[in-house]
């Protein structure tokens, strides 16, 4: 358009032009594309809500259509019926990228830094109800963020309840964490007082041990009693943990009973819990033997020193949080875990104790039933084609927040929690019941091994669920500490029992089990952290 200089007064009226007309037409189309591309969105984004509302009330009869690789809802290899389970016995091949779950100042920052990333294929939900037919479009990218930014302050991820898609990986554009940064994210939620790290370090000869063996105790189960079942090799009772920065001394068994006098001590989790209360037994022995004042004989054991006024118990929560079992005569069909629910076989029993060591691994790669707030909302490896299929690292998270909320939750509890962390297994050349074997002699050295795969993911989210707990806990004045077991025993390859835990039968084939310790083996060490860690709670 050519504009004309006017000519006439300034403050005299002007006539109306006759090219007036022409403005309006122009004026009009601009407003409307000034105003649409500002309300669109909302528009669309409430249009999608809607659906999704619809979607949510009939969640049940809904199933996820998910683009991924056809393997990743494919269990390679079904769990055992006993407590020996494995190597990612039923893990997906392709591993879950978890979404970290941060705190909300957390979130905001993280948000500037890192924007969201766009998936590779759109997803689309298809339902059995009013909306049979219909397919949710993908959203735009604008969109997709406005309905992200929603499920954060919910609360409610999506990523979570859906299996991730399998995208190439990518070496040059992620870094992969290494030891040593996975050592400074547990440094974080360590006792600030202490000086030295009893956690990073190395195995280092030791001809002095065992301390005891299997004549001399009687705690030792079958299934970890390798010399019982003439293991050859006797080396790997050789080995003492030597951290970098201090010594980490032998277990003294009269100092510990002098040091936990009129104290008790409670251990929550699963076989591997079992295993290191055995391991503590054994290494007391030298002293005095307990007496068993169990109730039961199922999974829950109480043992008394009564001339030290101390106690000890075992409570079987290989899941923490709430479960039952699908079939009650059947261990190998799922169970359902209630992921919010306390498991209050263990939580309204621990009030009374000083020391509560928390620990769960190896159950979580089992075929389960998630549910929350009592709805049906994801399962590992099910059968049903209508229900989510997620990772374990869902259900892992989960349990540890329940467990740690339930411990924060109890109005009479004054005693330190300590999270032992995962310890890895260590099958080698298959599966294990593919012929998957522990058979190495000797340790592995820091720089021989390193920490990933969901050995790494389970790993970090106990430090994340640990930092939480203890940040609500610090408001109460309870203490939860860190038992960092991960990295020293991931160099311990040559610490299970394999085949050495029964006596061999030409016509029967049994899993080769890498995932139990041997007794006496390299989880005695776990005492030795235990003294120390003790020890620093009266220094403080």
């Amino acid at each position: 358009m050519k504009f004309q200089s006017s000519e006439l007064p300034i403050g005299k009226p002007q006539a109306r032009r006759k090219t007036a007309p022409k403005l309006a037409p122009l004026i009009v189309i601009t407003i409307l594309f000034t105003i649409i591309p500002i309300y669109y969105p909302s528009i669309r984004y409430s249009s999608q809500k809607k659906i999704s509302e619809v979607i949510s009330s009939n969640s049940e009869d809904t199933v996820q259509v998910v683009d991924h690789l056809a393997n990743d809802l494919q269990v390679n290899h079904p769990c055992p019926v006993e407590d020996v389970p494995t190597k990612p016995c039923n893990v997906p091949i392709k591993e879950e990228q978890q979404q970290q779950e941060h705190e909300p100042e957390q979130e905001q920052q993280q948000e500037q830094e890192k924007p969201e990333k766009l998936p590779e294929k759109d997803e689309k939900s298809v339902t059995t109800s009013d909306i049979t037919d219909k397919e949710v479009q993908p959203l735009p990218r604008k969109k997709l963020d406005r309905h992200n930014q929603h499920a954060r302050k919910t609360g409610h991820h999506q990523r979570d309840f859906t299996v991730p898609k399998a995208v190439p990986e990518k070496t040059d554009q992620k870094k992969q964490l290494s030891n040593d940064d996975v050592r400074i994210s547990s440094s974080e939620v360590s006792q600030s007082s202490a000086s030295c790290d009893l956690f990073s370090g190395e195995w280092v000869k030791n001809p002095e041990g065992p301390y005891y063996t299997n004549d001399t105790c009687y705690a030792i189960q079958q299934h970890q009693n390798c010399l019982k079942f003439e293991r050859p090799d006797t080396d790997f009772l050789k080995w003492r943990w030597k951290p970098d920065a201090c010594e980490l001394p032998i277990f003294d068994p009269t100092q510990f009973l002098e040091f936990v006098r009129g104290k008790s001590l409670a251990f929550v989790g699963d076989s591997v819990a079992r295993n290191h209360m055995q391991s503590l037994i054994c290494l007391l022995s030298k002293v005095v033997y307990p007496e068993d004042v169990s109730e039961t004989q199922d999974e829950n054991r109480r043992w008394i020193y009564k001339d030290y006024d101390f106690n000890i118990s075992m409570f079987w929560a290989p899941y923490l949080v709430k479960t039952e079992k699908t079939d009650p005569n059947d261990v190998t069909q799922p169970f359902n875990l209630y992921l919010d629910e306390f498991d209050e076989f263990w939580t309204k029993q621990i009030q009374g104790f000083d020391y509560v060591i928390i620990s769960a691994g190896h159950w979580f790669f089992r075929p389960t039933m998630f549910y929350l707030n009592r709805r049906l909302v994801g399962c590992l490896y099910c059968p049903q084609s209508n229900v989510n299929h997620v990772t374990s690292y869902f259900s892992y998270r989960r349990a540890f927040r329940t467990a740690f909320r339930a411990i924060n939750s109890l109005e009479n509890f004054k005693g330190v929690t300590f999270l032992r962390t995962f310890a890895p297994s260590h099958f080698e050349n298959g599966p294990w019941d593919k012929g998957g074997d522990c058979a190495r002699t000797k340790p592995f050295k820091r720089n021989e091994k390193k920490l990933e795969g969901y050995n790494l993911e389970f790993y970090k989210i106990q430090l994340d669920e640990l930092k939480i707990a203890q940040r609500t806990g610090r408001r109460r004045g309870l203490k939860f500490r860190l038992f960092d077991a991960t990295q020293p025993m991931l160099l311990r390859p040559d610490g299970h029992p394999s085949k050495y835990g029964r006596y061999t039968n030409p016509n029967v084939t049994v899993p080769n089990d890498c995932v139990h310790w041997c007794l006496p083996g390299p989880i005695d060490a776990w005492n030795d952290f235990l003294v120390e860690l003790l020890k620093r709670e009266v220094g403080d």
